[in-house]
């Protein structure tokens, strides 16, 4: 699973050193965060060297977010960092222009009082930036009910776009992103990989480009610059930090525990909304079931593909410029056909198997990969599952296959040693290894990077998956040298 890491993230920057509930203050603050009773964290700055930092946030939201404002809005001597008056900060100054299209700060005040949503650092602290952007954080927006709120999604989504075109009139790109697509699907008791899952998910991608045009419209009505919008992915941030997000973007839940063991957040949601206990769900787990929806490369890819109309060719940590595509534009990424040439090819490496299946253009060049190890832990599986889902995303790209091969190639952890299955390579330092042999020996005819075997006749009776053949040597001048035939695989 491609999780934000937020508990390493938190541990390496900050460390917790108390934390106190004062009484609701009487400071003068908008009418969104009337009620509500906040908390003060302090904080030691870990890089910075010694010194205390204190953030003040509403005491209903994870501790982790505090490391997040305080990213956002690094401290200027002892006085703390209060989230509502660096909200205040950027919203206020939109109020005059806001109100000619209709802008209301109480939206994104309230917006971000309950984690829907929040703007770049830059906008924050009135900085420029290349791309200003705003972060939706999508499990926010479930219901009383365990529905999908779209009108308050509309609505926020609408009030980010004008926003930032506000914020940052001088930008000549913007870009509008969603969080934690996992957690959100999980919290509608909907599989990951269920085609229920990417209707809901496209559901939710329509709403957002229909209220970010509706935004840009009235922009255009006001007379005022409409920007170039991009509906995507950007790289983590302190953003997803302050709002307390899991996984990025619409990462696939590719594992139900989180980086420390425990079960994480989206699967405990996912146990929630279908009534079942953590007993109940390590029953069903010990006698062969999936109580949470854990999905694999495939059902990502699916979604990608889902999604791929509104945002844009995914990935959880890809730029904004390799991920997202412009209202009106054209994307960059080149589709492969819905129905592809490739093929399958089962190995054994050191006695784990793999198995590597491709798929290809109309021209033969290699489009996508994908890898399963069914016999690895799920961190395995899931490092397996991220591995080919990015090199994917390049391949379509025009990343060329050789640059992946030149990085990756000679990679040196478990599983390694011997290969059986696959007669174009012989020896493999991992999986990673193998994958990159192997593709370059089918793709680029890159024979020294594998391991070339000599090829005799095969035997009359096709072997057993993996069972290799007795190895005869076969006599030369100079010295005996031992072969091993190609196999004939069979299902």
């Amino acid at each position: 699973m491609q999780r934000f890491p937020l508990a390493a993230e938190f541990e390496s920057r900050y460390c917790k050193v108390m934390k106190k509930t004062p009484p609701a203050s009487r400071r003068s603050v908008p009418a969104p965060w009337h009620g509500v009773r906040l908390a003060t964290l302090t904080l030691e700055a870990s890089e910075d060297g010694p010194g205390l930092a204190r953030a003040v946030i509403p005491a209903s939201w994870p501790d982790r977010c505090a490391a997040g404002l305080l990213e956002i809005c690094p401290p200027r001597g002892a006085a703390p960092v209060r989230v509502i008056e660096a909200a205040t900060g950027w919203i206020a100054p939109l109020h005059a222009k806001g109100a000619l299209v209709g802008l209301d700060g109480a939206v994104l005040h309230a917006a971000l009082r309950d984690r829907c949503g929040a703007p770049s650092a830059g906008v924050w602290r009135g900085e420029p930036e290349a791309v200003p952007g705003f972060v939706l954080n999508l499990p926010q927006f479930i219901d009383d009910e365990g529905g999908f709120d779209t009108e308050r999604f509309g609505a926020v989504a609408e009030a980010a776009v004008l926003a930032l075109a506000l914020s940052a009139p001088q930008a000549a790109q913007l870009a509008v992103g969603v969080a934690d697509l996992a957690l959100f699907l999980a919290q509608m008791d909907l599989d990951y990989g269920a085609e229920e899952a990417r209707a809901q998910a496209a559901a939710m991608a329509d709403v957002l480009a229909a209220h970010a045009d509706r935004a840009l419209a009235r922009l255009a009505a006001a007379g005022l610059a409409r920007p170039r919008l991009v509906l995507g992915i950007k790289p983590a941030s302190a953003v997803e930090r302050l709002l307390g997000v899991e996984t990025i973007g619409v990462a696939a839940p590719l594992s139900a525990l989180d980086g420390e063991g425990h079960l994480a957040r989206w699967a405990r949601a996912r146990l929630g909304a279908r009534g079942l206990s953590a007993e109940a769900a390590l029953a069903q787990s010990l006698a062969g079931h999936d109580p949470f929806g854990v999905a694999d490369a495939a059902a990502m890819r699916a979604m990608h593909e889902t999604l791929t109309p509104y945002f844009g060719a995914l990935a959880s940590a890809a730029p904004m410029q390799a991920g997202g595509v412009a209202r009106g534009a054209q994307a960059r990424r080149e589709a492969l056909p819905a129905r592809r040439s490739g093929y399958t090819q089962k190995a054994s490496i050191g006695g784990h198997r793999v198995f590597l299946r491709t798929g290809e253009y109309p021209d033969g060049r290699l489009g996508e990969v994908f890898i399963s190890l069914p016999k690895e832990n799920a961190a395995v599986r899931g490092f397996a599952d991220s591995f080919a889902i990015a090199l994917n995303v390049g391949l379509q790209h025009d990343v060329p296959l050789a640059a992946y091969l030149d990085a990756l190639a000679d990679s040196h952890f478990g599983a390694a040693g011997a290969v059986e299955g696959d007669p174009a390579v012989r020896v493999a330092s991992s999986p990673v290894d193998y994958v990159c042999k192997h593709l370059g020996a089918n793709y680029l005819g890159r024979l020294e990077n594998a391991d070339p075997i000599e090829a005799v006749a095969a035997p009359d009776a096709p072997s057993l998956p993996l069972d290799l053949p007795e190895e005869a040597p076969v006599r030369e001048p100079a010295r005996p040298r031992r072969v091993r035939a190609h196999l004939k695989l069979v299902s």
